[in-house]
C-alpha cells in the first residue's frame, strides 16, 4: 500500500477529504491549497489519515477489547466513565505503531524540518466516513512544542490514545456516535513561536449574541492554550465588517485583559511547555497593534467568505520573524445554527438582592439553583443535575461534569475560555472571570446567576424572582407609516437588540457610558494634572486612567467606543446621540466631579444641556465629547450617527452651539451630519421655524415638556401627581411641536414611556403626524403594536 494510505500533506488535501484526516486537517489543507493566493500564512505540515489509526487498531488486535470495553460502561448514570476511558487509554498507550506507519510519519517529519529536528504541534482531527459533518471539536488531545522522532512518535500514539478521553467517550454517547466508526488522524504542523510573542482565538461573529457584522479576536502571551482552558483573561478586539478596508479605523472596541501567566516553550520533552507569571509591563499593554488587529480581521473575512459561514480561527504571531499565522480554521457551531429572530427576553427583580460576585457574562439567560463549589473533576460525584458549578477555572476534562449542571460560574477566563465555549454549546449561562467566586459563593448556596443585564454577569444570593417572555420577531410587523426607533445607552446590550424590529435609534443616553464605562468628570481629565496632589479622587482617576499618557484621551477612547458599538450594532439605520445631559449635582457624583460643578436649588432647569456647552465651565469637556464623535463618523465610519442637542433655550444658544461644535470640528452637513434638537421647552415649540434654521430634526422629550408646561418639577414628590402627559396642555404642546416642525420641513420624533402604555396617546401622536416614535427596549413591542392599532 502506498505512503499515501497513511499520511497525507496538507498542501495535498481539502474539504473533500474530511472522511480521511477529519475537519481540523481538511481545513488547513484547504486553506493552505486555495487561500495562498490572498496571502494567508498557515503553517505547513502533514496528517495521518484514518485508515493509518484503523491499521494501528487491527495489528494490535484493539477492536475487540475496545468493544468490550464499551459495552461495560454505565451508559445511564456514566458512574464508571473515568474508569472505562482510563482502561482503553491504557490499551492504546501499551501497543505499538506499524514500523510503516512510523516510517511514513518521520519521513515526511524530515521533509517537514528539512531535515532538521523542529519543533511541532501535534493535534487530534477524529473523523467519521459516514459521518463527514461531525465536528468532535475540543474532545481531543493536542500536544505543544514536541520535537525529535521519538517525541513526535509518542505524540502520534497519544493522539490515538485520546479519542477514548472521558469526554470523548461522553461526546460520542449523547451525539448518537457508534464507538467504532470514530477514527482518529493525527496533524503535524510547524510550531510558530508564540511561546515568545503571543496567540489567540477569533470568531468571525460576536460570540454573545450571534451578531453577523463583528470579527471577534482574543488574545494572550505565550503559547493560546491559556485561552481555551481559561487559565487568563486576555485581550479582546471587536472590528466591524462593513468597514473594514474602508474606514481608517474599523476596529470598534479594545479591552485590556489581565493576561496574567504566559505559556512558553519548556526545555525537556518531559516538560515541553511552562506556565510563568506575566511581567507586569507586559500585562499593561495590548497583545497586538491596531494594524495586525486589521491584518487579522481582514484574513478571517476572506476565509469565513471561502467557507461561507461564520468561522472559529485560531492565531499566532511568530516572535522570531515577526510574522502573524493563521493556524486553525472550523466553522462556528452555535450562533450559526440558531435563529436570531426568536429571542427570549428575561426579567428578575433584584431589589434588596445582595451582589455576591460579577464576571464577563456568556450568554443572555438566568439560572437558579444551588451553588456547588467543585476543586476538581476528582469531585463530580458531589454535583446533582442541574446544581451550579462553582471553580476555578475548567478545561476539556471537565465536559462530562459540566453537561449535568445548570449554569457555571469560574474565577478564571475569558469569553472564548473552555468554560464558554462549552456554555454556549450548552445553552446554559456562564460568568467567567469573577476572580473571586469561590471565596464569595458558599457551598450548597441558593443563587440567582444573571446574564440579562449586559456582557456583566453577576451572581445574587437566594432564589430570586424571574419573568422570561419569548419573542418570535419574524412574526412581527412595524407599522407602515410611523418609525418605530429605540432608546438606549448601553454597549453592551446593542448586538442584542439590534434583532428586535426597529428603524434605528432614536435617543442614544451618553450618559450611560460616561457613568459606566469612563466614570470620571471630563473637567477632572482635562485639568488632571492642575488637581491638588492630595485630592480624595486623584488617585482613583490614576487607576483608571493608566496607560494613558494623556487623561483626555482616555475620554475620547472610552466614548467613542461606546457609541461605535450601539452605532455598529444598527448600521446603516440611523442612530441619534444625544450629547451629555447630566444635571449639575449628576455631573458632580462622577470622579473628580464636586470640584466643577455649581450647587443649584434646582439643577432640573439650571446648568445643563446646551447652555454647558459653550460655557468656559464645561466648554473644554464639550470638545471631549466632540472629538469622540469625529472619531466614530469620520475614522471608525460610522456616519449613521446623528448628533443631537439637549435643553437648547434659545434660538441665540443654538447659534452658539452650532458655532461651538463646528470649532472642535462636527460641522453640520460636513460627511452628512445632521444636527437635531430635544424640543424640552415651550420656547422650542413656539420658535419652531427659527430653531429649524440651526438644526435638521427635532426629537420631543415629552417629559421635560410635560413639565415645563405644567410648572411642576418632577423630581419634587410633593407636587408629582400633577406631572401627566396626558394634560390637554401638554397635549397641545406636543402637537403644535409636530405641527411646526412640519412646516419648517424638518422630521420630528417623540422619546417616552405614554405611547406604550396608552392606546390613545399612541392614536393621539398617529393623528398628528408624528415621524417616529422611540421606545425602551421593554416597552418597544407593546408600544408597536399601540401605534399599529391607531393606523
Amino acid at each position: 500500500m502506498s505512503k499515501s494510505a497513511w499520511i497525507r500533506r496538507f498542501r495535498e488535501i481539502g474539504l473533500t477529504d474530511v472522511p480521511s484526516v477529519g475537519g481540523k486537517n481538511a481545513s488547513l489543507g484547504e486553506m493552505i491549497s486555495r487561500l495562498a493566493s490572498f496571502g494567508i500564512p498557515v503553517p505547513d505540515g502533514f496528517a495521518t489519515t484514518g485508515l493509518a489509526f484503523e491499521d494501528f487498531l487491527s495489528q494490535n488486535r484493539l477492536h475487540l477489547p475496545l468493544r468490550e470495553l464499551i459495552q461495560q460502561l454505565d451508559h445511564v448514570h456514566y458512574s464508571n466513565l473515568r474508569e472505562i476511558g482510563s482502561a482503553a487509554r491504557k490499551l492504546l498507550m501499551e501497543a505499538e505503531l506499524p514500523i510503516h506507519l512510523k516510517q511514513a510519519v518521520l519521513e515526511a517529519y524530515k521533509e517537514l524540518g528539512k531535515q532538521e529536528p523542529i519543533a511541532v504541534a501535534v493535534r487530534s482531527s477524529a473523523t467519521a466516513e459516514d459521518l463527514p459533518e461531525a465536528s468532535f471539536a475540543g474532545q481531543h488531545e493536542s500536544y505543544l512544542n514536541i520535537r525529535g522522532e521519538e517525541a513526535l512518535l509518542q505524540a502520534v500514539k497519544k493522539c490515538f490514545a485520546s479519542l477514548y478521553t472521558d469526554r470523548a467517550i461522553k461526546y460520542r454517547e449523547d451525539h448518537g456516535f457508534q464507538h467504532e466508526k470514530v477514527a482518529l488522524s493525527v496533524g503535524v504542523q510547524i510550531m510558530v513561536r508564540s511561546d515568545i510573542s503571543c496567540s489567540g482565538v477569533l470568531f468571525t461573529l460576536e460570540p454573545e449574541s450571534g451578531f453577523r457584522d463583528i470579527i471577534h479576536i482574543s488574545g494572550v502571551w505565550g503559547l493560546g492554550e491559556n485561552i481555551v482552558q481559561g487559565t487568563v483573561t486576555p485581550d479582546e478586539f471587536m472590528v466591524f465588517k462593513p468597514t473594514l478596508g474602508k474606514a481608517k479605523q474599523p476596529i470598534l472596541q479594545k479591552r485590556l485583559g489581565e493576561k496574567e501567566q504566559t505559556m512558553i516553550y519548556g526545555d525537556t520533552a518531559e516538560t515541553p511547555v511552562l506556565n510563568l507569571p506575566t511581567p507586569p509591563e507586559k500585562r499593561g499593554v495590548f497583545v497586538l497593534t491596531d494594524e495586525e488587529i486589521i491584518q487579522l480581521a481582514s484574513w478571517s473575512r476572506i476565509i469565513e467568505e471561502h467557507y461561507a459561514k461564520p468561522m472559529d480561527i485560531e492565531w499566532a504571531k511568530d516572535g522570531l520573524q515577526n510574522q502573524l499565522y493563521i493556524i486553525q480554521a472550523r466553522p462556528e457551531t452555535v450562533h450559526s445554527r440558531a435563529n436570531p429572530l426568536l429571542q427570549k427576553e428575561y426579567k428578575i427583580e433584584k431589589a434588596g438582592a445582595r451582589l455576591l460576585t460579577s464576571g464577563q457574562a456568556i450568554g443572555s439567560a438566568v439560572a437558579m439553583g444551588t451553588a456547588r463549589l467543585l476543586k476538581s473533576t476528582a469531585e463530580a460525584d458531589k454535583l446533582k443535575p442541574g446544581e451550579i458549578i462553582v471553580t476555578d477555572l475548567t478545561s476539556p476534562d471537565w465536559d462530562p461534569i459540566l453537561k449535568k449542571s445548570g449554569a457555571i460560574i469560574t474565577n478564571k477566563g475569558g469569553r472564548t475560555s473552555h468554560a464558554s465555549i462549552v456554555a454556549r454549546e450548552l445553552g446554559v449561562p456562564a460568568i467567567v472571570g469573577c476572580e473571586n467566586a469561590t471565596e464569595q459563593i458558599q457551598d450548597g448556596q441558593p443563587i440567582t446567576v444573571s446574564c440579562c443585564e449586559g456582557k456583566t454577569g453577576k451572581v445574587y444570593e437566594g432564589l430570586l424572582k424571574l419573568e422570561t417572555i419569548e419573542h418570535d420577531f419574524s412574526t412581527i410587523s412595524k407599522p407602515e407609516h410611523t418609525g418605530i426607533m429605540l432608546i438606549t445607552g448601553d454597549p453592551e446590550k446593542a448586538f442584542q437588540l439590534s434583532f428586535y424590529p426597529n428603524d434605528g435609534v432614536g435617543l442614544m443616553r451618553m450618559e450611560f457610558i460616561i457613568t459606566h464605562a469612563i466614570k470620571v468628570h471630563p473637567m477632572a481629565l482635562v485639568q488632571f494634572d492642575e488637581l491638588a496632589a492630595e485630592a480624595a479622587d486623584k488617585q482613583a482617576i490614576a487607576t483608571l486612567t493608566k496607560g494613558y499618557a494623556d487623561k483626555k484621551e482616555y475620554f475620547i477612547d472610552k466614548l467613542s467606543q461606546g457609541i461605535a458599538t450601539i452605532a455598529a450594532a444598527f448600521y446603516p439605520k440611523p442612530v441619534i446621540l444625544r450629547m451629555s445631559d447630566f444635571k449639575s449635582n449628576e455631573y458632580a457624583n462622577l470622579l473628580g466631579g464636586a470640584a466643577y460643578e455649581p450647587k443649584e436649588e434646582n439643577p432640573m432647569i439650571g446648568f445643563r444641556g446646551a447652555s454647558r456647552y459653550y460655557h468656559e465651565k464645561y466648554r473644554e469637556g464639550f470638545r471631549l465629547e466632540c472629538e469622540a464623535v469625529k472619531r466614530v463618523r469620520e475614522e471608525m465610519g460610522l456616519t449613521n450617527v446623528k448628533v443631537m442637542i439637549p435643553f437648547c433655550r434659545t434660538v441665540e444658544e443654538a447659534a452658539k452651539v452650532v458655532e461651538q461644535m463646528k470649532l472642535f470640528g462636527l460641522e453640520r452637513a460636513a460627511n452628512g451630519l445632521e444636527l437635531y434638537m430635544m424640543v424640552e421647552i415651550p420656547s422650542n415649540v413656539l420658535l419652531a421655524k427659527e430653531f429649524a434654521r440651526y438644526f435638521d430634526g427635532f426629537s420631543i422629550g415629552s417629559n421635560d415638556l410635560t413639565q415645563l408646561t405644567l410648572g411642576v418639577d418632577r423630581d419634587s414628590a410633593l407636587v408629582s401627581t400633577l406631572f401627566n402627559e396626558q394634560n390637554p396642555a401638554a397635549r397641545e404642546m406636543i402637537r403644535l411641536a409636530i405641527e411646526y416642525a412640519h412646516v419648517a420641513g424638518r422630521p420630528i420624533g417623540l422619546c417616552g414611556q405614554a405611547p406604550s402604555d396608552d392606546p390613545s396617546f399612541a392614536r393621539f401622536l398617529v393623528e398628528a403626524g408624528i415621524d417616529t416614535i422611540s421606545f425602551n427596549p421593554d416597552a418597544l413591542l407593546k408600544g408597536m403594536e399601540n401605534v399599529k392599532r391607531e393606523t
